[in-house]
C-alpha cells in the first residue's frame, strides 16, 4: 500500500491549560496587547466573563498536534519530510479562557500521493467538551535527499 494513503485515519490528541503565562508571552512575542487577551476588568464585563486566549495562539496548539502526527505517519516519514502549507477555514467558535485546558484532536482525512500532501480535520475543545476552534491543515512531503 502507498505510504500516503497509509496516513488517512492517523489520529493524534494532545492537550494543554492555557496559561496566563502563555497568553503574556504570545503578546510580547506578536506585539498583540488587546484588552480582550490582557485587560480583566474590560473582559469581564463581556459575555467571556474574562480574558480570552489569542486565536494564532489556538492555531500554535494546532501546530503542536501536527508535529505529533509525524509519529502516526512511520511509512511516510522513511522517505519524506512535513512541512506545512498552511491552515484553511480556520473559525474560532468559542472563547478559551486562561485557565481553561483544552484537547486538539488532529486526524488525516485525506492523502494526495501526486502532490505529495495530507489534509486534516483539526478541532479543539475546552474541558466542557465546548468546540472552540476548527482548521483544515495541509501539510506538504517533501522527499528526503537520497530517497
Amino acid at each position: 500500500m502507498n505510504p500516503f494513503q497509509q496516513t488517512i485515519g492517523a489520529t493524534v490528541s494532545t492537550s494543554k491549560t492555557v496559561g496566563e503565562s502563555d497568553v503574556y508571552l504570545f503578546a510580547g512575542i506578536t506585539g498583540d496587547f488587546s484588552p480582550n487577551h490582557v485587560d480583566e476588568v474590560a473582559m469581564a464585563a463581556t459575555p467571556y466573563g474574562g480574558r480570552i486566549a489569542h486565536g494564532a495562539l489556538l492555531v500554535g496548539y494546532m501546530s503542536r498536534a501536527s508535529t505529533l502526527i509525524t509519529d502516526q505517519c512511520a511509512a511516510l516519514m522513511e522517505e519524506h519530510y512535513p512541512v506545512s502549507l498552511g491552515y484553511d477555514r480556520i473559525r474560532f467558535l468559542e472563547g478559551v479562557k486562561i485557565g481553561d485546558t483544552i484537547t486538539v484532536s488532529y486526524k488525516i482525512q485525506s492523502a494526495d500521493p501526486d502532490r505529495m500532501r495530507t489534509v486534516a480535520a483539526v478541532a479543539i475543545h475546552n474541558q466542557q467538551g465546548t468546540c472552540c476552534a476548527v482548521a483544515t491543515h495541509i501539510m506538504r512531503w517533501l522527499k528526503r535527499q537520497g530517497s
